[in-house]
């Protein structure tokens, strides 16, 4: 039994695995800035949550090992106290990795979009083999971001934004996609595509990628291919999607694998980009004796993992919660509802980081000029300090420039709660999308209307 205690303890991946090192029989605590949802989950698995991060919190804790993600900064003071007294500090990838490396059946997904969405379909899969999992989102019919299985299986979501996923050995692994992000911590796109072949290398097995992501089309793969699967909507490959409709708001579609259909699959989650998100799961989930009907029910009935287009009101107003927050991803999103919604789409979008949103400031108005009305709260700093002296005025002017005629606006929360509560037509539908606060006001909109 050993005594852990994690800085930033609310962080999705973080929580997901101070949770399976708790009910493994460790003694866990932590800290974080603000009480959440998560917390609540932490503490009624008897952890120990500290709100603000304060030396006298780990002081009298006597841990084995101090567990700290990238949000903490060496400035920190638990972190300071921990270095000082020469406690054992690991970062979070090291300590999914300690667990991880051990199963003799590992799969982990990664990549730059879909990989939470990924692993929550496979973790939905693979319960018939009671796994671990640790993803980067609730999947609502576990209620959690981790399980604690009983076997020699283990589903996980590998992080690339700080290179973390480069600790872990799986026995079979998952690329989605390979795009520019996370530039300031890898410093350029060759050293993230660099991390992602490292990461290939490093899979033991099988690794199933994207046949329809350009950039992984570019990598010089060739001394890899034998261990290389490729999957697609596009074209025919060793996993592809064909004949793909929605009919009464279900997305159908036949699966071939190795020129054998699989016969037809659907998906409450829309978007052909979530047709894609499954056919790595359908592979892996068939190649590991997974009966192909419960395979076909665990999809059919998957209603996407928190913060996934998640619909969380649906009466005169639509109000749906989304985590996109890179181009690709919103664009993704916004074509699934154009598929799928009938009313007025307005995205209320919160930028995530300045760094992020300098670097894609074009990328950003394409994308989201795709809707009829854009509202942009303040941008979300996530630690960082605003050096390039960037705002969400400069993304409002440069959609602008793209679509003189479009409406968008920069407002403050309150203020985006008025308006909506204001000028709401019947059938409008409201997509609150960011991977900062945005999800809170989408709550506070809905306690709202329903008050």
């Amino acid at each position: 039994m050993r005594r852990i205690y994690f800085s930033g303890i609310n962080g999705i991946g973080m929580s997901g695995i101070a949770k399976i090192l708790k009910q493994q029989g460790n003694i866990v605590e932590g800290s974080d800035l603000e009480y959440k949802d998560i917390t609540k989950s932490l503490e009624d698995l008897g952890i120990k949550v500290h709100i603000g991060q304060r030396v006298e919190n780990i002081e009298n804790f006597n841990a084995d090992l101090y567990v700290y993600s990238t949000a903490i900064k060496t400035t920190n003071p638990e972190y300071i106290y921990a270095k000082s007294k020469g406690i054992k500090m690991e970062r979070r990838g090291q300590v999914l990795a300690d667990i991880a490396n051990k199963f003799e059946n590992s799969i982990a997904v990664a990549g730059t979009h879909g990989k939470t969405t990924t692993s929550s379909m496979l973790s939905l899969c693979f319960l018939p083999k009671d796994p671990y999992v640790v993803v980067g989102g609730i999947v609502p019919k576990l209620n959690s971001n981790s399980r604690l299985g009983n076997s020699s299986y283990f589903v996980m979501e590998a992080d690339e934004s700080d290179n973390s996923f480069l600790y872990l050995y799986p026995s079979y692994s998952v690329i989605t996609n390979i795009e520019p992000d996370h530039l300031e911590h890898h410093g350029n796109f060759e050293n993230l595509e660099g991390s992602f072949i490292k990461f290939i290398e490093q899979t033991k097995n099988k690794v199933l990628l994207s046949a329809d992501c350009p950039n992984i089309k570019k990598l010089d793969l060739e001394k890899y291919k034998e261990k290389l699967i490729y999957y697609s909507i596009e074209k025919e490959a060793q996993i592809y999607a064909k004949n793909i409709r929605v009919v009464d708001g279900l997305t159908k579609y036949d699966v071939v694998i190795d020129g054998e259909n699989l016969g037809e699959f659907s998906l409450k989650v829309p978007g052909l980009h979530n047709v894609k998100n499954s056919l790595p799961v359908i592979y892996l989930s068939k190649l590991y004796g997974i009966d192909i009907d419960y395979i076909k029910e665990s999809l059919k009935t998957f209603t996407g993992a928190k913060r996934r287009y998640q619909v969380i009101y649906d009466e005169e107003i639509k109000v749906i919660d989304d985590y996109a927050h890179h181009p690709t991803e919103i664009k993704a999103t916004i074509k699934a509802a154009r598929s799928n919604e009938k009313g007025e789409l307005t995205v209320v979008f919160e930028p995530h980081r300045y760094t992020r949103t300098h670097f894609f400031m074009n990328d950003f108005a394409k994308a989201l000029s795709l809707a009829d009305k854009i509202i942009l709260l303040p941008i979300y700093a996530a630690s960082e300090d605003n050096v390039l002296g960037i705002s969400s005025e400069d993304l409002c002017e440069k959609i602008k420039e793209i679509d003189k005629n479009k409406e968008v606006y920069v407002m403050l929360p309150n203020e985006v709660m008025e308006y909506i509560y204001s000028n709401s037509k019947k059938k409008d539908v409201y997509i609150f999308m960011g991977a900062g606060t945005v999800s809170k006001f989408a709550y506070r909109l809905v306690n709202k209307i329903k008050e």
